[in-house]
């Protein structure tokens, strides 16, 4: 019988680094050394809303435990993998609750695409894209304790949740998220924007999670005014564009790590951010903070399963108005 996900231990999450990361941690086109990587803090969202403000300010995102109640989550994660029960993508004998990933068929089918995360197998193809769609997805988006705390957060009587989500499953060993800043992908807007990154299951600290770059915010903004002086012969369609002439393909920032560091002259102190995350955490960030996925090489074969979410501030009149509308891989976004 196939066994149910349970948390992530204390005696787990208590172990050092070089204890659970003994090889780095993996990401897109290289690994991260154990030298440079750290824990991300993390905050309980019954800490006052000030403590909270100023965390989000100073590190850029709030790692918060234990937002969504769990059964929720879970839930979220076994309705998403149902659709995929006549597919090769689960290993036999496993609930689609757990989401294991089935190790004896083909990789390459599962694996993503680039920046779209898009399966290369048809039949998966459909289900991811109908998936953005789905009604009890929707309704799970709005979850009422997510969408409160936001509110709370930031001070907002009402939120715009953008319709257009990122709903992504990473087998192990696929494509993850390169390195970037949100504000890439939304530039059609001036207004600010909070990003959730929310974790659907548990995910071990190697099991492909978001990692932050620390104190990254200063880089970000660096980055983007950068590019704004570079862009300035650019149309406006040119402009607010992630995939134009100046940005990588998929509009990443870098294809290594390594890569990355050298461009940008990365201090030896300046880490990545790593954690344990469990159903139910919620991370929050900024949309200059510098971040990315790592490799997915979970012991158990787990996949990852992740929304992302931006929320707006109502009557801002900074919306990026591209983003309304559900995803779909043709859009240009």
């Amino acid at each position: 019988m196939a066994c149910v996900e349970q948390p992530v231990s204390e005696s787990l999450r208590e172990l050092p680094l070089s204890t659970r990361l003994p090889n780095g941690l993996g990401q897109n086109g290289g690994r991260v050394d154990i030298t440079q990587l750290d824990l991300l803090r993390p905050s309980s969202p019954s800490l006052p809303l000030e403590e909270l403000r100023q965390r989000l300010q100073d590190d850029g995102y709030i790692f918060v435990k234990g937002l969504i109640p769990r059964e929720d989550v879970l839930d979220a994660r076994e309705n998403y993998f149902k659709a995929y029960a006549n597919t090769s993508l689960l290993a036999p004998g496993t609930s689609p609750r757990e989401g294991i990933f089935n190790a004896a068929s083909d990789p390459d089918l599962h694996k993503g695409i680039g920046g779209q995360g898009l399966p290369a197998d048809p039949e998966e193809a459909k289900i991811l894209i109908d998936a953005h769609s789905d009604p009890k997805y929707r309704a799970f988006v709005e979850h009422p304790a997510l969408t409160q705390f936001i509110r709370d957060l930031m001070g907002w009587k009402e939120h715009v949740l953008l319709d257009r989500t990122m709903l992504r499953h990473n087998v192990p060993f696929g494509m993850g998220t390169g390195i970037h800043y949100d504000k890439l992908f939304l530039r059609g807007g001036e207004g600010f924007f909070l990003t959730a990154w929310v974790p659907i299951g548990d995910i071990s600290i190697n099991g492909g999670g978001l990692c932050y770059l620390a104190n990254s915010l200063p880089l970000g903004e660096a980055i983007e005014t950068d590019f704004t002086t570079r862009a300035a012969h650019m149309t406006p369609e040119q402009w607010i564009s992630a995939f134009n002439a100046n940005m990588m393909s998929g509009g990443m920032l870098a294809a290594s790590p390594q890569e990355f560091a050298s461009d940008h002259a990365l201090s030896g102190g300046q880490r990545w951010l790593v954690t344990n995350y469990e159903a139910g955490d919620v991370v929050f960030h900024l949309p200059y903070s510098v971040h990315a996925s790592g490799r997915n090489e979970d012991a158990a074969g787990r996949i990852r399963l992740s929304m992302d979410l931006r929320f707006y501030d109502k009557g801002d009149g900074g919306i990026d108005k591209r983003w309304f509308k559900i995803w779909d891989p043709n859009d240009g976004l």
